[in-house]
């Protein structure tokens, strides 16, 4: 049975009653709030077409529509994409602001994360530009301009109070990625290792590189360990390399992702923070650890 679900963005909180019954009204199942003004979800809807139906009625307002199942709704296994997911900037980009070279390097991430560059080449390219780069300023970039992506450590701290197991997995850097997964609180981090010439970027990265290939064996793997079923995992990014595991994920989420990403993703949201991801699980508000 499909539950059909309808999130705004907490900052922008546009989901009103109006709007809600106006859909229950059109697809038919029952109205159910799991966040007032935020979130709710029909259960159960009538109409074959309820998504369709859905989005035409919100139109432009900030609001995302998701058809998910009922059965397995709740995920036992979260991986996650890091830059511009769980965080709001990408890594490499503000080291690259140091150098002055954020614009050149910033197209090149951009380009690699619309899939137009090979995702190996985009990264030894960048990380070339950056030789030189001490190390204590990249853990004052760590420090200073890295901010958190709103949602995260409810999402993180919720699945795990309900037994999840979760997984930062980046084609970014350890130097990141490690302080980034303690500071929400995720399980474990796995990402690419910068190599260092003494106290300085050697303009190198230690291969195998972590790819998109790495996220999608990292995701059966642990749902291998754990005996899972790949139905029972979620999977969230926001680029290219995300993509293989978004496709695989019981929920494969599309995150403010670039448009060749979202067209295929199962389930899209374009406007919603990372508490999105609870909602389409079925948690309320009330259930949330943060």
């Amino acid at each position: 049975m499909p539950v059909l679900c309808l999130i705004a963005n907490p900052a922008e909180p546009e989901l009103d009653t109006a709007i809600a019954t106006e859909v229950a009204d059109a697809v038919g199942g029952e109205l159910n709030w799991l966040n007032p003004d935020i979130a709710c979800e029909i259960v159960e809807p009538k109409s074959t077409e309820a998504l369709a139906s859905a989005r035409a009625i919100i139109g432009e307002r900030p609001i995302d529509a998701a058809l998910v199942p009922t059965e397995g709704r709740r995920k036992q296994l979260l991986i996650a994409d890091m830059d511009s997911t769980m965080i709001e900037q990408e890594c490499i980009d503000e080291l690259a602001d140091e150098l002055g070279i954020k614009p050149q390097v910033a197209e090149i991430t951009d380009r690699a994360m619309r899939g137009e560059l090979d995702f190996g080449q985009a990264l030894d390219t960048r990380v070339a530009l950056l030789k030189g780069l001490e190390r204590r300023v990249v853990e004052e970039i760590r420090r200073e301009r890295i901010t958190l992506a709103p949602g995260g450590r409810a999402l993180v701290h919720t699945m795990k109070a309900y037994g999840a197991y979760t997984s930062l997995v980046s084609g970014g850097f350890t130097l990141f990625a490690d302080y980034i997964a303690k500071r929400i609180g995720f399980d474990e981090a796995v990402a690419n290792v910068l190599d260092f010439d003494g106290d300085v970027l050697a303009g190198t990265v230690q291969k195998p590189i972590v790819d998109k290939d790495t996220k999608r064996q990292r995701l059966e793997a642990l749902a291998a360990e754990r005996g899972l079923d790949l139905a029972q995992t979620l999977a969230v990014g926001d680029g290219a390399n995300d993509l293989d595991m978004i496709r695989i994920a019981g929920f494969g989420v599309a995150l403010h992702a670039k448009p060749a990403v979202a067209a295929e993703a199962g389930i899209r949201i374009d406007h919603g923070d990372l508490t999105a991801l609870l909602y389409l699980q079925g948690y309320s508000e009330d259930d949330f650890v943060r």
